[in-house]
């Protein structure tokens, strides 16, 4: 079992009540096995990483994501919400081989990596591809069939879903799980809907679903069933005995919220991918004050156009500060909390991951702040909230794995990644 330890840096462990300290880490194998001001151990490191300078927090957790919209990065902006999807992201997409997605993939856990996500949770399609990719790049990875219901397929896409969760749930030393992905509720009418609710409820597994994402949802609900989008979830029974991640939330009324109060489960809120869209800003002060779980996400690349998710941990605090004209909410602590193990109760996985604690999983990733925009060092949290930035990010372990060290990935190469990556894309935009 190989060891490895870092000494000599500032460790920010993001569990209650702990404050930043300088002390060293030691990993073996794929867990955290002691951290302390000044470890002694009885046989030397088989690996010694030098950590001064560096900050070592738990690797940021991305709770919503479409990673092989990568390729359809900053094709498709400034346009109307419908325009983008009609004219520009479905027949883009269309056009996407299995083989594309492999490829989007591996692009988007590169830039996840290089931004210091360790963990992610991808709802799409071909997600044989998608698994292949997360085994390929090392990361850990919540994943999930997106299943619509509008044309009946014979159950192909249903048959797919389950076939990801019997296939993939538990490969790669463990770092991929799985959920069953009813895509909205637009999307899904009341029965297939409720058939899917019980097969999770039946077998326990989670639920990853869209919720009133934009005002056009809210009012196709409202046509059909008199219902907002999340009381039509409601009164099919999702929230009871499910555990749910709810993917935006933006558009909830207050009796939405009230009826989220106690569920299973939460909101990966994707303040970037909302703005840029120009869906709106969610009530996360309101679903807070519920006891609502709410971690961030980035969306895909195709909307949010950028998969850092120190760019949503900024993102979020502002909107909230901003919307409520209180400089006081979602404080630096509280925002970067959301990142790690808020997301991570999200995806079922904080019992192994989101804090760095002895026992848990080496999810982890080196901060470099010998930087000018990260001098001097006053408020630790508050510099990681409001300043740092992916670019800052040094080195990136999961499953105590080295994937990026001075800033080079270790697991794949960079030229032939960018290469393959360029090459689709520009097939799959020609002519949009």
């Amino acid at each position: 079992m190989k060891r490895t330890l870092i000494t000599g840096c500032t460790i920010l462990t993001m569990c209650e009540g702990d404050a930043p300290f300088v002390g060293d880490l030691l990993i073996e194998g794929e867990r955290i096995a002691a951290i302390g001001p000044d470890l002694k151990l009885e046989h030397p490191a088989d690996e010694v990483i030098a950590g001064k300078g560096l900050v070592a927090m738990p690797g940021l957790i991305n709770a919503h994501n479409h990673a092989s919209m990568s390729l359809l990065r900053a094709f498709s902006d400034d346009l109307k919400l419908m325009d983008w999807l009609d004219k520009k992201m479905l027949p883009a997409e269309a056009r996407m081989t299995p083989e594309d997605v492999y490829w989007g993939t591996m692009l988007g856990t590169a830039e996840m990596i290089a931004s210091g996500t360790t963990s992610f949770a991808d709802m799409y399609v071909h997600m044989d591809q998608v698994a292949q990719a997360v085994v390929d790049s090392g990361m850990r990875a919540s994943l999930t069939r997106g299943v619509v219901f509008l044309q009946d397929d014979g159950g192909k896409r249903m048959a797919e879903a389950l076939h990801l969760i019997d296939t993939w749930t538990g490969a790669g030393e463990g770092r991929i799980t799985t959920m069953l992905g009813p895509h909205a509720p637009y999307t899904c009418p009341p029965q297939p809907l409720s058939e899917i609710i019980q097969i999770a409820r039946s077998r326990q597994i989670p639920l990853h679903i869209h919720l009133a994402e934009t005002r056009e949802e809210v009012a196709k609900i409202r046509e059909r069933y008199n219902q907002t989008p999340t009381e039509y979830l409601h009164e099919l029974g999702m929230f009871a005995d499910n555990h749910v991640l709810l993917a935006h939330a933006v558009h909830l009324d207050a009796a939405d919220v009230r009826l989220l109060s106690g569920m299973r489960g939460g909101v990966a809120h994707n303040p970037v991918s909302n703005l840029k869209l120009g869906c709106g800003i969610a009530p996360v002060r309101e679903m807070l004050e519920q006891g609502v779980t709410v971690g961030l996400g980035t969306d895909g690349a195709g909307s949010a156009t950028t998969l850092d998710m120190f760019a949503e941990i900024k993102a979020a605090t502002w909107l909230q500060k901003l919307q409520h004209g209180d400089p006081t909410l979602l404080p630096a602590w509280q925002v970067l909390r959301m990142a790690t193990i808020e997301s991570a109760k999200l995806l079922q996985i904080d019992d192994e991951v989101g804090t760095l604690e002895p026992g848990k999983k080496a999810d982890l990733i080196l901060l470099d702040l010998d930087k000018s925009h990260l001098q001097p060092v006053h408020d630790l949290c508050a510099l990681i909230a409001y300043s740092a930035t992916g670019a800052d990010v040094d080195t990136t372990i999961v499953n105590g794995q080295v994937l990026m060290r001075g800033r080079q990935f270790t697991r794949f190469s960079w030229e032939e990644l960018r290469r393959e990556a360029a090459e689709r894309a520009a097939r799959l935009v020609e002519g949009l």
